[in-house]
């Protein structure tokens, strides 16, 4: 049984409105449900909050803030959000249902997109984002897991998660929990968004989708943001020479490293590639036109007059032939067979009425009857009771057969057997696959196999295997795997779907131990695996020399490459200079020395304190000693 189908949340009504059927995906903050509007009569999608998520009021207002800020944008390039409340203790938001596929999706199945496909796609997503700019919403998040894709043609941008008025610029923690990827310069250095931080996103999502590939790669987070903090992004078409010169433009504009360089909202970047787009498909109908022009060309079109000319004339010649070869009088031959014609006459008269009423209802049963062939439709993608009433109409009969499929969605029909787009007796029955989505699998144990053992089990299994991740582990060997994850970053279920994407979790090895070392070695040896050092601390040690590490302090959890660690450095012994006490009293000198942190003896009786003055003090005054010592002083008169 699936991890989805022993989800509490499935068949609840929640609000007493909405009833959930399935779920459709799991992020890190909320899971998203297919249910049904009984009060409308409509499919929608049903964000819920994550429960443990529920008492932390950032999260929450973060969750009603993505309700508000997409409810404020009606635009046909933007999900639709329909309703957003609060059941007992759970947050939940009503959208839009749109079946169909992300533009990651796309990107990974097909890499890298033509120009006129990115256009079309670009023209969708900038008309969406170029409303919310102009309402005063930064999306914040953009990437191409947020770009959808819908069955029926549609592209619409979703998931405001993040979204932020554009005069909140303040420099918050929440502002870098975007993708990586995607994140502006002025995001990673200040914390600082504004529409143009929306502009570098969607310009490093037009490079990816031209070339296949992401700008800036690296093993670890934060040697990405470096580079997008730190270096310029190329052209596209140093990776791919097809880009033309003036998407080339248009992505070096749109990802500038100042926020003043680039287009100054989504609406100046929509008007820079409409300019663009004439010329670039006009070049690309040309070369479609010369393309079809050359190969299109249907067979024995060009001599069809000529072949029925010549077969005529093959039929007129041969039946001229065979005139000429006939005998010249043949009245007694007619006469002949006159007589045995008119006794045959009446029994071949009453053949030629059966056989005419044959050949009348054989036309009839071939022809329109139901033993005439029709064209079995098109129903792949289509409902069940769609694909049904469509196959019936044609004059067959149906019969459903439940499949597994990775590509099609639940219910839809996969295809047909015989196949769709051919022909079959009418009455015939067709069978009608329906999805029943992935097939679930067992989920392997990954745990301590090599990296690349278990990506190819998982390979093996049925699964397809995404990008790993290195944590530190004192427990599981160096390249091996600590866990392994689904699509959404839980861990793995013990049943999956067939197709289902995979990550692994490897291990980077023990963090290494530094106590002991200079602070150059510390950091050395700390940022050759990974690791960040942050501003180190200085304590006073009377056993560790100064400038050597006393120790290191990681965070608490888990700790993956790109995480700081401290380091608190010997100042050396704590000494302090012992103050000059000669000539004041007893009293007078005790109370200096305590007030400098220090103890003292005297060999004067305290009934004499006041009245005694110091005669000897050891160590003497200005020597530096250990702060606390014990300082004598003495009236030896």
């Amino acid at each position: 049984m699936s991890s989805a189908s022993t989800d509490p949340m499935i068949g609840r009504l929640i609000d007493g409105r909405y009833q959930v059927k399935s779920r459709i995906a799991r992020g890190g903050m909320a899971t998203v449900y297919l249910a049904t509007d009984l009060r409308l009569e409509r499919r929608v999608a049903v964000k819920i909050m994550h429960g443990h998520l529920a008492d932390d009021s950032a999260f929450k207002a973060r969750f009603v803030q993505e309700a508000r800020s997409a409810a404020r944008l009606a635009h046909p390039n933007v999900v639709n959000v329909f309703d957003q409340g609060q059941d007992s203790d759970m947050a939940y938001m009503v959208m839009e249902y749109l079946p169909g596929i992300t533009l990651r999706d796309l990107l990974k199945d097909y890499g890298k997109l033509t120009p006129e496909q990115t256009l079309d796609i670009m023209d969708a997503v900038l008309r969406g984002l170029a409303a919310a700019h102009e309402a005063g919403i930064v999306h914040r998040d953009l990437k191409p897991e947020n770009v959808l894709l819908a069955d029926d043609g549609r592209i619409k941008l979703g998931d405001f998660g993040l979204a932020r008025a554009t005069t909140a610029n303040t420099a918050t923690g929440q502002a870098l929990l975007g993708t990586i990827a995607y994140l502006s310069p002025e995001l990673l250095t200040r914390g600082v968004a504004d529409a143009r931080s929306d502009i570098y996103a969607v310009g490093i999502m037009l490079y990816e989708m031209l070339t296949g590939v992401q700008p800036f790669i690296g093993e670890q987070p934060m040697q990405v943001a470096y580079q997008h903090a730190n270096e310029k992004v190329p052209r596209p078409s140093l990776v791919n020479p097809s880009v033309p010169a003036s998407l080339d433009d248009v992505v070096i504009w749109a990802t500038s490293r100042t926020p003043s360089d680039r287009p100054e909202n989504a609406g100046a970047l929509l008007d820079r590639l409409l300019e663009a787009e004439p010329s670039i498909r006009s070049g690309s109908s040309r070369s479609d036109l010369s393309a079809q022009q050359t190969m299109v060309m249907p067979a024995g079109v060009l001599n069809l007059q000529d072949d029925e000319t010549r077969v005529m004339t093959a039929s007129v010649l041969a039946g001229a032939h065979a005139g000429r070869s006939r005998p010249v009088n043949a009245v007694s031959t007619l006469s002949a067979v006159a007589i045995s014609r008119r006794n045959r006459g009446a029994w071949l008269l009453a053949l030629v009425v059966i056989f005419a009423a044959l050949a009348g209802g054989t036309g009839w049963y071939f022809g329109s009857g139901p033993g005439s062939l029709a064209l079995i439709p098109t129903v792949a993608g289509q409902g069940s009771e769609q694909a049904t009433a469509r196959i019936v109409a044609e004059g067959f009969t149906t019969k459903l057969v439940e499949r597994s499929s990775v590509l099609v969605p639940v219910g839809l029909a996969i295809a047909t057997d015989p196949a769709e787009g051919g022909h079959a007796t009418r009455g015939s029955l067709i069978s009608i696959f329906v999805s029943t989505g992935p097939q679930i699998l067992k989920v392997p144990s990954f745990a301590n196999l090599s990296e690349a053992a278990a990506s190819e089990l998982a390979t093996r299994t049925g699964f397809v295997v995404g990008a790993s991740v290195k944590q530190f582990s004192a427990d599981v060997v160096l390249g091996h795997v600590i866990e392994a994850l689904d699509a959404t970053g839980a861990p793995l279920p013990a049943e999956y779907p067939d197709g289902g994407a995979v990550s692994f979790v490897v291990s980077a090895g023990s963090i290494p131990s530094v106590i002991g070392l200079t602070v150059a070695e510390a950091t050395a040896k700390l940022v050759s695996v990974g690791l960040i050092v942050s501003t180190p601390t200085e304590s006073f040690s009377d056993s560790v020399p100064k400038g050597i590490v006393i120790s290191q302090s990681v965070p608490e959890g888990a700790v993956r490459p790109g995480a700081s660690v401290g380091l608190d450095i010997s100042k050396g012994e704590d000494l302090v200079e012992v103050p000059n006490v000669m000539g004041l009293t007893i009293a007078q000198a005790s109370a200096k020395l305590q007030e400098k942190g220090f103890g003292f003896t005297t060999n004067v009786p305290a009934i004499w304190y006041n009245r005694l003055e110091v005669t000897v003090q050891n160590p003497a005054a200005g020597t530096k000693v250990k702060r606390g010592s014990t300082i004598d002083i003495r009236n030896d008169g």
